[in-house]
């Protein structure tokens, strides 16, 4: 009994005491989603974006590729100037790092281990 009076209470009370609903407010960016990353983007985030899309790398970001380090396949050192000092870990495991000037001409070897490094002109992005 006093279920049937609590269901005619609560029919009657969403009948008769209709509220208008009140409207949302409606964002610019909700008609169109949320804009992707490269929406967004700007200045040298928006010139990054596009470069790495491209497949280039303008920031030297990306892991170095790998050579075996022979004479004839040296690993390729970039430098804006005609030198640059190189760490070598000659070892895996090793804590110790050789360090040596790199000079621009031919490769040169770590002068612990043997490796090949060779110096190649490097262009800034601007």
């Amino acid at each position: 009994m006093a279920a049937r009076l609590l269901f005619r209470t609560a029919v009657r009370a969403s009948t008769t005491l209709r509220v208008t609903p009140v409207k949302t407010l409606a964002r610019g960016m909700a008609a169109g989603g949320i804009p992707t990353d490269e929406e967004q983007a700007t200045g040298l985030e928006k010139v990054l974006m596009h470069a790495t899309k491209e497949g280039k790398d303008p920031y030297s970001m990306f892991r170095p590729k790998e050579y075996a380090g022979s004479k004839e396949d040296p690993h390729l050192v970039p430098s804006i100037t005609n030198k640059r000092i190189v760490g070598c870990v000659c070892e895996e495991d090793n804590t110790a790092v050789v360090w040596f000037w790199l000079h621009q001409g031919e490769a040169q070897r770590c002068p612990s281990c043997g490796a090949h490094y060779k110096l190649v002109p490097h262009e800034l992005p601007h």
